[in-house]
């Protein structure tokens, strides 16, 4: 197997529109992105530009229903794609398409029409900050924002921590537990623009690396909540909805980060075969790995496509073997690598904190491995 044979996303396309989506997605992530992946990383710089020319190459239209049946194959892929090149993107990507999966599934007229036509065409940006509410939903810790009624709607008081893609002109959805007489009693989702009343962002302490994904902490003073901004009433149906979209999509930066460190192991080969021969985690047996993990996973995107529900241990397995795999590989580049691969401006170097993102990022896999023991204790009862 060459260097040049194992460079491509394993793609799996079902017409001749996701391929030239996905044709354009690909000479964006390795022409203009790949210029700047190492100041994404180091310096801080957001890629607003990059991030925009991918809504104008169509890469978020593809999940949604505008056009017919959503292709949520191809927009993993294009995740992927992106990821391959900068794994900080890829997550940025990512961040864009769930923001679109909240408008989309909302039903809410006002998330809808224009608003929703200028997110997926990439003239505006937004995020997410579910990863809060996912784990207070599952028990791991209480959720920070808290929500009282008015008579138009909520106020909404608290902080979280950090919330990623966002800008003084950006947008997130978010989640809040609603208070009646000092007692919870339900939990609302809502769209939050970053501008809007009552929204202060704070800057995070500096990470070990993707440093430009638009990180902030966000301080909710008396926001309100009304029928134009509210994404539903009802989180947990809801999330029971988007979860598995979600999650798939989220899969595709594990996929091309797992791709990228391939890649490099085939760019010394020649050079170092000879002694790289004795090493676990070859860049073959990896790709067969990678290749069939896509596999699987696009079958489950084409069930989700098509409307039906997959089987929720099938999406979190994927999801925790592509952030075991984005590990594996990375830490196996830099060891085909060696001395190259530690250099602090190798993409190598940058890859494996990457893979350390897409391993704790929530859904961490942590929180996945709990989850699918639940799941399968549910399924095999003593």
């Amino acid at each position: 197997m060459s260097a040049v044979a194992s460079s491509n996303i394993h793609l799996s396309t079902s017409s001749q529109a996701a391929a030239a989506m996905l044709a354009k997605v690909q000479a964006i992530a390795q022409g203009p992105l790949a210029a700047i992946a190492d100041q994404i990383d180091r310096q801080g710089t957001y890629p607003a530009k990059v991030l925009k020319d991918l809504g104008k190459a169509g890469l978020y239209r593809a999940q949604t229903g505008l056009a017919g049946t959503p292709d949520l194959t191809s927009a993993i892929q294009g995740v992927a794609e992106v990821s391959k090149v900068c794994g900080a993107t890829g997550f940025m990507v990512w961040c864009q398409a769930a923001c679109a999966l909240y408008m989309e599934r909302s039903g809410n007229p006002a998330l809808l029409g224009s608003e929703f036509e200028a997110h997926i065409n990439g003239d505006r940006l937004g995020g997410t900050a579910l990863s809060n509410p996912m784990k207070a939903m599952t028990g791991i810790e209480p959720m920070l924002l808290k929500a009282e009624p008015t008579e138009n709607g909520y106020v909404v008081n608290g902080t979280l921590p950090w919330v990623s893609n966002l800008g003084e002109d950006h947008y997130f959805g978010g989640a809040a537990t609603v208070y009646e007489e000092g007692q919870p009693t339900r939990d609302i989702m809502f769209m939050v623009p970053c501008q809007g009343s009552g929204i202060e962002l704070k800057e995070c302490p500096s990470f070990a690396g993707m440093e430009g994904t638009g990180t902030w902490g966000v301080r909710f003073t008396n926001f309100k909540v009304t029928a134009k901004n509210l994404i539903a009433e009802n989180v947990p149906e809801f999330l029971d909805k988007v979860r598995p979209a979600f999650i798939l999509l989220q899969v595709g930066m594990g996929l091309g980060v797992a791709q990228g460190a391939i890649d490099t192991m085939w760019a010394v080969e020649q050079h170092l075969g000879h002694v790289n021969k004795f090493l676990h985690d070859r860049p073959v047996e990896l790709q067969l790995e990678l290749d069939a993990l896509s596999e699987r996973t696009y079958a489950l995107a084409r069930l989700a496509s098509e409307g039906q529900k997959p089987t929720l241990l099938d999406v979190l397995d994927v999801r925790a073997h592509a952030s075991e795999l984005a590990l594996r590989a990375a830490q196996s580049a830099l060891l085909h690598q060696g001395a190259r691969g530690y250099l602090l401006s190798s993409s190598v170097q940058r890859r494996v904190r990457e893979s350390h993102f897409v391993a704790i990022v929530t859904p961490a896999l942590k929180h996945l491995r709990r989850e699918m023991a639940k799941q399968s204790a549910q399924e095999m009862p003593a």
